[in-house]
Order: C-alpha cells, then structure tokens, then sequence
C-alpha cells in the first residue's frame, strides 16, 4: 500500500513553479517580458475569472524563451534539490511513494526518477507554454489516480493544502504539512 505525497511546500519547502522561474529569471534576464502576462494571469485567476490550466499555461509562457529547457531543469534541480527537499520525507521515502502535484510534469519528472518514486502531475507542453488536460488538483488528483492505479489502496497521505481533501479521504491516514510540522488531518472521516 504505497504512500502518496503532494509535492510543493509538502516535499519540498518552496512551490517548485515559482522557484524555477526565479532560477530561470537569473539565468535569463529577457524571460522578464512575460511578466506582464503572468500578473495578469495570476489577478484574473484569484478573481475567478481564468481557471487553473489556462493560469498555469500563461504562467509557464516563459518556457518559450528558453534556449534548451530540458538543460534549465536539469540544472535547477541540480543546483537546488539538497536545499528544496525536506529531510523529513527523504528519511521515510519509499520505492512505492507516489507523488500527485499540480505542478509541471516537465519539471518534477527528473526530480522524481531521482527519488526514485511516481509521479502523477500536471501536463504542460513546454515549449508552447499550455496545459495539457486538466490542472491536477483538488478532485482531479483523484480521477488522475484511479485512472493510472485503479483502486489502489493508499496507506498514508501527505500535504499542505486542504484542497487535497479529496485524496486524504481516501487513505488510511491523512497528514496535514505546514513546514516541518506533520499533524493529522482537518475533518477527516475516522474509518
């Protein structure tokens, strides 16, 4: 029965997006022409008015400005993953930890072959900046999980945010992340 993690500020301290821009940014002063867009993404997003693919692919819009984004990601994870992850995880991971984020797949997939765990997350076509399918978050996590591991039994779940409600539901035990601080689950139905 394998465990299933969120990712951002759940396994790794920062939201993982926001700090690859950020290395990306440094990297690339010129990818700062996007920024316009990107606030304006973010403020129709928090006002309700864009949904959260069509908010991600504008943000992840700078992805197109990239010289090589396979070789950003490589070296972003290379110059931040022993800062990023949290000690807390790396002592309890197993070979069978499945990760469910909303983040990128192009940017947790290396990450995660190096863990060595699954991942289930969220398509965005790099190069052209758009999402593919739905964000998986919320409800979607578990309509994504079903579909890849049918009705797998999950033992203990992991994350910062009560929109994984529906994902804790279905474990064993549900953990709520704030930092390093692993408490128990909000409103969780008692088996």
């Amino acid at each position: 029965m394998p465990d299933i993690y969120d990712f951002d500020k759940t396994v790794i301290y920062p939201d993982s997006g926001q700090t690859f821009y950020k290395f990306c940014l440094k990297r690339h002063p010129a990818i700062l022409r996007f920024l316009p867009g990107q606030a304006w993404a973010v403020l129709r997003f928090w006002l309700g008015y864009k949904n959260s693919a069509t908010y991600r692919g504008e943000y992840f819009g700078f992805m197109r400005a990239l010289p090589d984004w396979r070789e950003e990601v490589r070296l972003f994870w290379e110059n931040n993953a022993s800062w990023m992850l949290k000690p807390w995880y790396l002592a309890q991971k197993k070979p069978d930890d499945i990760i469910i984020s909303a983040s990128p797949v192009f940017l947790l997939e290396p990450i995660c072959r190096q863990l060595g765990v699954r991942l289930i997350s969220t398509g965005v076509h790099p190069e052209k900046g758009r999402v593919q399918g739905f964000t998986c978050r919320g409800a979607e996590k578990v309509r994504r999980l079903r579909e890849e591991y049918g009705d797998i039994e999950i033992g203990n779940f992991y994350s910062d945010s009560l929109s994984d409600t529906p994902l804790a539901e279905l474990a064993k035990k549900a953990w709520l992340v704030t930092g390093d601080k692993i408490e128990p689950w909000p409103w969780k139905k008692d088996d």
